[in-house]
């Protein structure tokens, strides 16, 4: 049923605004004119047309069947609007209007009654108090931010789900500066019906999506929580951020979606039950789900090729820190490389190739490493500003992909340096700019084999 949110082919939008700026307006306009294909319905008392569409008083106006339902009106209207949801049989519903739980006593009530509407109907609740859903494929766009403002991401194989609707937009604004593609977004906030369990359940079985991201606040039921998500895992990696680990956050969380936060210990117990990578930090969020671009390693043994020697310092000592291990370099590719780089190259592991290396030494470097049944994954390490190091090392480093083992790269730089940069990510090669970075998200694809590997 959740595939009414995401591949409608009618929407009517209810409290459809004639006014730019407010919600109602904005929700249209994404549909407009981010180029969604289906029907689309504003629904609004005042029927004069809105961006040249015909306008209903009600949903039940409406002549043909409608899939999805965006209502954005006061939250004192909702149930009985959602009531009319129900008798025409909308498939799913997402209310954005807050003013509920969150909100206190008169709220608490308001949304009682959505849950009585929707357990005795077929229809699915979206919310209240959230933002929707964004899907890049089919167009369907219930955030209100505006697109001029608001980065959307371009397709991809990530599915982000988010409690916090700002935690989600801003998330979603950065990674379409990133250019990190995304296969489906999901807000979903009170979570009167669907909640986080049902969108991991659903981004599970979907095609598209190939690893899922999950910002939390809290969760309904742990137990299923658990269940679905340590079946899932099994298929695709679920990275995780939790909300609320402070008495403070726990306080907020509270105020926010009216949600239980819980100890951040128990929650971290039963991620790791599941099956799921939990990152501590906002920056690691990211950085866990760029590794994923690659295939996750078979082992924790890895090569680490660079052009800076403190660099290769700064790498090992991530690497042990993070539970990886840096074997020597066999004997047959260390006399194998003798025989193509200069004296001053120093094979060890970290594989210096020093400030003089070429486009060529490190192809020789990465291809042997990779070759080796000694290494499980690359860190690789370019400081692109070196006079003999062209811009022909992105083939380079791309065609290594052939071995179908984890490469990791780190640099930081300029505009020159920046421009390479986005050729290789996308390329679906994760770039980093500290080792530290690169080696913890090496070590994440290392975990999450460990945890749900062969």
């Amino acid at each position: 049923m959740m595939d009414a949110f995401f591949d409608p082919k009618s929407v009517a939008i209810v409290g459809a605004s004639h006014k730019p700026g407010k919600i109602g307006y904005e929700i249209l306009k994404n549909f407009v004119k981010g180029g969604y294909g289906g029907k689309i319905y504003p629904v609004n008392p005042n029927t004069e047309p809105i961006l040249d569409l015909k306008v209903y008083t009600t949903i039940g106006r409406i002549p043909d069947d409608i899939d999805l339902a965006v209502i954005a009106t006061p939250a004192v209207t909702v149930p009985s609007i959602l009531e009319d949801c129900v008798e025409k049989k909308v498939k799913g519903v997402i209310v954005v209007s807050g003013g509920f739980r969150e909100s206190g006593k008169e709220g608490e009530e308001l949304e009682r009654k959505l849950g009585e509407v929707i357990r005795r109907s077929k229809t699915r609740l979206m919310g209240p108090n959230c933002l929707g859903v964004y899907d890049p494929y089919s167009k369907v766009d219930t955030l209100f931010n505006p697109r001029e403002r608001m980065g959307r991401p371009t397709t991809g194989e990530v599915g982000f789900v988010s409690q916090s609707g700002s935690v989600g937009i801003t998330i979603l604004d950065h990674m379409a500066e990133e250019r990190m593609g995304i296969s489906k977004f999901i807000s979903y906030e009170n979570a009167t019906d669907i909640d986080e369990t049902d969108s991991i359940k659903y981004l599970g079985e979907d095609k598209r999506t190939k690893t899922i991201v999950l910002f939390l606040e809290g969760v309904k039921d742990g137990r299923r929580f658990i269940d679905v998500a340590k079946a899932v895992s099994k298929k695709k990696p679920i990275i995780v951020m939790k909300g609320g680990k402070s008495e403070a956050g726990t306080r907020a969380v509270a105020s926010h979606t009216g949600s239980l936060a819980g100890s951040s210990k128990i929650y971290s117990g039963a991620f790791k039950q599941a099956g799921m990578l939990e990152a501590d930090k906002w920056e690691e969020l990211f950085d866990f789900t760029k590794a994923f671009f690659q295939p996750p390693p078979k082992g924790n043994r890895i090569a680490i090729v660079t052009n800076g020697g403190g660099f290769g310092v700064l790498a090992s000592d991530a690497a042990e820190a993070f539970g990886l291990e840096l074997p020597e370099l066999p004997n047959s590719i260390k006399k194998k490389l003798k025989d193509v780089l200069p004296p001053q190259v120093i094979l060890g592991n970290p594989l210096d190739l020093t400030g003089s290396s070429t486009t060529e030494w490190y192809d020789a470097a990465m291809e042997d490493c990779l070759k080796s049944s000694k290494f499980d994954g690359l860190l690789l390490i370019t400081i692109l500003s070196t006079p003999q190091l062209t811009e022909d090392i992105t083939e380079t480093i791309i065609k290594m992909k052939k071995f179908g083992k984890p490469i990791i790269c780190c640099t930081i730089g300029g505009v020159y340096t920046l421009n390479i940069i986005r050729i290789l990510e996308a390329e679906g090669i994760p770039v980093y700019p500290t080792p530290e970075r690169a080696a913890k998200a090496m070590a994440a694809l290392v975990q999450y084999h460990d945890i749900n590997g062969d």
